[in-house]
């Protein structure tokens, strides 16, 4: 017995001398993501799996209560962790034990467990909030929009922080439950398919769910009365448009444009592939902004993208993005032009198929248009900067960029590659350099000095992007455009549809 007594306390002493060993192993996630242009944004420490968000909103008052329950794996050994979010949190609760809670910075919320979480461990946490999400401002700015009847919420880089905590960054993705509860007469909009919608005491609860992984700003959510269509497209895809009922002028061009969704989606899957996510849509809300955000399967648009009439060169545009920055997604901000590019690109695309003006010759035109001068010229779509990531020149110089990647490459290895990518990456995250690897092995080419001289270098390239075999024109040698001597290539039918969608992103807040 005194053997074994002394065997136990020996063990004891051991486990006793371990704990602060092991304890000392847990620290903090980090309060960002380490993304260059938005540090703050996103956070270390955990990779999240599902967000399950479930709310109640009065449209009247613009009150929001909820409880969000993330499911989330440790890459560390965590001590405490950080959620972006914006509203006035009540209780956290980690593994179903109450946590302590803190705010610090503009959108940090840290969350102490009770118990630390050892790496590879997974972790339930439940957040419960309330607020008036468009009295919140952060870094000067609510991405929260009011509308007559309700509100919205799709911005870009940011707009969780207003309706849900969140990892946010689109290095994190995950699949989404969303379920509101609203005053009766009142439809909630939100990603993926319509699971349900039930009825109770003068309140009616929408369910919605996407079943793919999804970045943080692409989830979206409109409250408010809409007109709904449902259809499905020509392959079978269910389609869920919704138009606010005081549209007004601009009600007609958005249904025109907004309702050939299922005709668009299925053209594109010819480029791109199979469509990756189980639903398609889009809807129009009664906003005063001008943007349209590729927001995953229910794309936003604003009234102010139809003001001039219908326009099915944006809802392409928006479409494209659900293979080029939905489906595979930005690994850090400034990859932009893998989403915005080949976005632009599809116009060109689109264009061509319309008989308004081949890819080609709208390259050459938007190449010409920009005198050496320009500061145009200065912006790199391949790093443009936090101030620039939405600048005109991501979209039209990257588009000329793909272009000309096309002219280098041929038309076999280039369409091999605009479809390869989004079906060999489908779901997951990327950089440029690594779509550069790609379109390397496909092509058998090298094309460092294409990529440098097209996205990574803040001047006007020596010569347009020409096919192979081209004769050099005026307009397209160097210093096209500078000069009353230069002319400038007939301008493309289809230019000003391609331009009218180019505030696309601009006043992202």
């Amino acid at each position: 017995m005194r053997k074994r007594l002394i065997v136990s306390a020996a063990s004891a002493l051991s486990l006793f001398l371990a704990v602060p060993a092991s304890a000392s192993d847990f620290r903090p996630g980090a309060a960002g993501s380490g993304d260059s242009y938005y540090p703050t944004y996103g956070n270390g420490g955990y990779d999240v799996s599902h967000y399950d968000i479930r709310l109640k909103y009065q449209p009247a008052t613009d009150e929001l209560e909820g409880t969000t329950t993330i499911l989330a794996t440790a890459t560390q050994d965590l001590s405490r962790f950080n959620l972006d979010f914006a509203l006035n949190v009540s209780e956290v609760l980690v593994n179903g034990r109450a946590a302590k809670f803190a705010t610090s910075g503009e959108q940090e919320l840290e969350v102490t467990p009770a118990r630390p979480l050892a790496k590879g461990s997974q972790a339930t946490v439940v957040v419960r909030y309330k607020g008036v999400p468009s009295t919140v401002k952060k870094y000067g700015f609510t991405a929260w929009l009011r509308t007559p009847d309700g509100a919205v919420a799709a911005g870009e880089p940011e707009s969780a922080w207003w309706w849900f905590p969140s990892n946010d960054h689109p290095s994190d993705k995950a699949t989404f439950d969303v379920s509101v509860l609203v005053p009766d007469g009142n439809q909630v909009i939100s990603n993926g398919i319509l699971t349900g919608s039930s009825s109770q005491a003068g309140w009616t609860r929408y369910s919605w769910r996407e079943n793919k992984p999804q970045a943080t700003y692409l989830a979206t959510l409109a409250v408010g009365k809409f007109d709904v269509t449902t259809d499905t497209t020509p392959s079978g895809l269910p389609v869920y448009n919704a138009y606010s009922k005081d549209l007004g002028d601009n009600a007609d061009a958005a249904r025109a444009s907004v309702e050939r969704t299922g005709e668009l989606v299925d053209w594109l899957s010819g480029y791109f592939g199979d469509y990756p996510f189980s639903s398609v849509g889009g809807y129009v809300p009664n906003v005063k902004t001008g943007y349209a955000l590729e927001t995953q399967t229910r794309v936003f648009y604003s009234p102010r993208q139809f003001a001039k009439g219908a326009n099915t060169s944006v809802v392409v545009h928006e479409l494209a993005h659900q293979w080029y920055g939905d489906s595979v997604s930005l690994s850090r901000w400034s990859d932009i032009w893998l989403n915005e590019g080949f976005a632009r690109y599809s116009q060109l695309l689109w264009s061509e198929h319309e008989n308004e003006g081949t890819a080609q010759e709208l390259a050459d035109y938007i190449y010409a248009s920009h005198p050496a001068e320009d500061p145009f010229w200065s912006v790199k779509p391949g790093d443009p900067g936090p101030d620039d990531q939405f600048s005109g020149a991501v979209y039209d110089r990257g588009a000329v960029a793909i272009q000309a990647l096309r002219n280098a490459v041929g038309d076999d290895a280039f369409f091999r590659i605009l479809k390869g990518w989004p079906t060999e990456r489908r779901y997951g995250n990327a950089t440029i350099p690594e779509f550069q690897a790609y379109a390397e092995k496909v092509s058998g080419k090298k094309l460092g000095e294409l990529f440098q001289t097209w996205l990574f270098t803040a001047a006007k390239p020596a010569v347009g992007p020409l096919p192979a075999g081209a004769a050099v024109s005026a307009s397209l040698a160097p210093g096209a455009g500078q000069g009353e001597q230069q002319q400038l290539p007939v301008e493309p039918k289809s230019w000003k549809k391609i331009q009218e969608s180019n505030s696309l992103h601009d006043a992202r807040h």
